[in-house]
């Protein structure tokens, strides 16, 4: 699906994809380790910024954007506001705030990921809609796209 601009649409996930979801766990407390289970890690206020960029992540988000329509389509934790902003935040200090950033004022946070049309979704994940995208869904980390070198390769950038 190709927007306004005749570009065909990359929607990126966050954690996992664009995000080194692991550096931030890396970065807890005792204290929050052992108040946040492993299965409720992400609920613990100011994780997620923490997070590093996943390696080769910013450099192929930026190659990916000179050929296409570009936008963030990450979940947030329900039980966790503080990481709705810190996204936000992560997003402007590694691509930048102002309007020349790839990402500004392109992202959408949601639980349904197959109600957004677009050409490709690049996940992690097959939940939270993935697997239903009505597009092209790229399984970040399988055996058909386990870097970014072979997303790069898929999408001819």
């Amino acid at each position: 699906m190709m927007a306004g601009n005749d570009r065909d649409i990359v929607y990126f996930d966050m954690d996992g994809v664009l995000v080194d979801f692991q550096s931030g766990i890396d970065r807890m407390t005792e204290e929050e380790l052992e108040r946040y289970d492993e299965d409720h890690r992400d609920d613990c206020p100011g994780i997620f910024s923490r997070m590093d960029p996943a390696p080769g992540a910013i450099e192929a988000a930026k190659k990916i954007a000179e050929k296409y329509d570009v936008y963030i389509l990450s979940t947030a934790p329900w039980g966790n506001p503080s990481a709705w902003s810190d996204k936000l935040l992560w997003i402007k200090k590694h691509f930048g705030g102002s309007k020349d950033s790839i990402f500004f004022k392109r992202v959408i946070l949601s639980h349904h990921k197959d109600l957004n049309i677009g050409a490709y979704l690049i996940d992690d994940n097959v939940g939270k809609g993935a697997a239903d995208f009505k597009g092209k869904h790229i399984h970040f980390g399988s055996d058909g796209f386990p870097d970014w070198e072979s997303v790069l390769d898929y999408l001819r950038v």
